[in-house]
């Protein structure tokens, strides 16, 4: 049977994706031997229940099964899943959502997409499930950690149109932060710096070389020893906010990860990292309407 120019792909699951690998143009052995090879983070008996239970299939819809032999540039769907994962007591609020776009307020902790431990309690296979979207895909990230405006494309036919505005910075973003307050620096200022990841591939740092990053900082409102800043990443690099304040001697309130990593042991909530993904402003290339959006979300100032 010829293969399909373009191959289906299984519907989503409970909001969930289905993920794909592709075989390469060379191997031996089974497809089992390949996928615990290849993705060994779940374990060979794993990939053997999963094609057990018909959880991996071929381009042609076909069930893999473990005796099946590797066959050269063959495309496996797989559905990813987790043995247990803690629920999230918050919820996001979706705020404004057309035919084109969804604008989400997440909460904090709550990542944007599966990763690690986390997998139905992310902000997209909530949605999924919530509205019926199965190719809706964040346009942006923010951080598990920050709270705020996450903004997502509904299809896939427009994507590209939205893409295009942060490729080519037609995004203002504006985030609120809470941090200590300096009196020996001056505000507003901006923070130029190259950034790199670092040793622990969680962490970003800031080396020497050509600054790839920019941020603007400016001071809303002062309660020593505390401050409320007004931040706008001109750039938009990993943790790009949090590494420039914490290089001003500015650390935010509760950042587990920069000067020094204190990360909070799972299932601790009591102390939310004070950084929210406050605005969003952009014409929207599909309309030409001017778009602004606002979180309904506020910082908690740290008690007298």
């Amino acid at each position: 049977m010829p293969r399909p120019l373009h191959a289906p792909v299984p519907p989503a699951r409970d909001g969930v994706s289905a993920s794909c690998v592709v075989l390469p143009g060379r191997g031996t052995g089974t497809m089992l031997d390949f996928l615990a090879d290849r993705l060994p983070v779940v374990t060979r008996a794993q990939w053997l229940q999963r094609m057990v239970d018909g959880e991996v299939v071929d381009e042609r819809g076909v069930t893999v099964t473990p005796q099946r032999a590797f066959e050269p540039g063959v495309r496996l769907y797989y559905y990813r899943s987790l043995a247990s994962e803690q629920a999230l007591p918050f919820a996001e609020q979706v705020i404004y959502r057309d035919e084109h776009l969804v604008v989400a307020d997440k909460p904090h902790f709550m990542p944007v997409v599966p990763s690690g431990r986390y997998l139905h309690s992310t902000l997209l296979v909530r949605l999924k499930q919530q509205l019926g979207l199965p190719e809706l895909s964040p346009l942006h990230r923010i951080d598990r950690d920050t709270a705020g405006l996450v903004l997502l494309s509904a299809q896939r036919a427009t994507r590209g149109a939205y893409q295009a505005l942060f490729r080519d910075r037609q995004i203002v973003k504006l985030y609120d932060a809470v941090a200590p307050w300096r009196e020996d620096l001056t505000f507003p200022r901006e923070h130029a710096s190259r950034l790199q990841e670092g040793p622990e591939f969680f962490r970003m740092r800031e080396v020497a070389g050509e600054a790839n990053s920019l941020s603007r900082i400016e001071v809303l409102e002062v309660r020593a020893p505390w401050a409320l800043y007004r931040l706008a990443p001109v750039s938009g690099k990993r943790h790009q906010l949090r590494v420039h304040m914490a290089a001003l001697g500015l650390p935010l309130r509760h950042d587990a990860f920069y000067p020094e990593v204190n990360d909070p042991p799972e299932g601790d909530y009591s102390r939310p990292l004070q950084l929210l993904a406050r605005a969003l402003s952009f014409r929207d290339p599909i309309s030409g309407q001017q778009r602004h959006f606002e979180s309904r979300q506020r910082l908690a100032w740290p008690p007298d």
